[in-house]
């Protein structure tokens, strides 16, 4: 579960610092059990809608309780967050 908090949390930390190595490395930190992962935007799934869209990066969530991981919206099953840089 990733609750709104985290992901508001998630998404100020990634509006202030550069999408990379380093901030997932705070953010894995900050947020153990978390999944996180950085990735161009033009890689994630053509009809995937994000959850949140900030100008540079778009936020998608991850549910990874069956054997394959798949992009969700629902925060309740979302095991983690991609964030993805919008070039």
């Amino acid at each position: 579960m990733i609750s709104q908090t985290l992901l508001d949390d998630v998404v100020r930390q990634a509006e202030q610092g550069v999408l990379g190595e380093s901030l997932l490395a705070s953010l894995r930190t900050a947020h153990p059990g978390v999944h996180f992962t950085c990735c161009m935007d033009d890689d994630v799934v053509v009809n995937a809608k994000p959850v949140v869209e900030r100008p540079g990066f778009n936020v998608y969530l991850v549910n990874s309780c069956d054997h394959c991981s798949v992009l969700t919206n629902d925060l309740d099953s979302a095991s983690g967050i991609v964030l993805a840089e919008i070039i």
